[in-house]
């Protein structure tokens, strides 16, 4: 017999945390990105389809920078937790996006000019 004695391993966590630079750079590249998009709003610079391209373009690439930058997707070794996470996130915001432009749209069918401006005028302030 053997004096070795098995070892048994439970689980192995590996934590992946980004540096204090890397935050840092995530975090103002964010920050960079929403005041661009508010700036474009505000000011009207382009019309608005192109508004609206570029707000959705710019909520992508900040959309790609919080993954590598906050979740630190692509780090890991085993990274399924994360994709599945990932997929369920794009799952309800893509429920949330077209639920609420769903909800808007049949509003706007159902409600005459009329029912607007009286509701408007109901309320305080308006």
């Amino acid at each position: 017999m053997s004096s070795e004695r098995p070892h048994i391993v439970v689980s192995r966590h590996e934590l992946v945390h980004g540096s204090f630079k890397s935050y840092i750079i995530g975090f103002l590249s964010s920050l960079y990105l929403t005041v661009v998009a508010y700036i474009l709003a505000v000011r009207h610079a382009l019309s608005v389809n192109g508004l609206i391209v570029a707000v959705i373009g710019l909520a992508l690439v900040q959309f790609v920078i919080q993954l590598i930058f906050f979740l630190h997707v692509g780090v890991e070794a085993k990274p399924r937790w994360k994709l599945a996470a990932f997929w369920f996130m794009i799952l309800i915001v893509a429920i949330l996006v077209f639920g609420s432009l769903w909800i808007m749209s049949n509003l706007d069918y159902h409600m005459s000019q009329a029912q607007i401006n009286s509701y408007l005028h109901s309320q305080d302030g308006l």
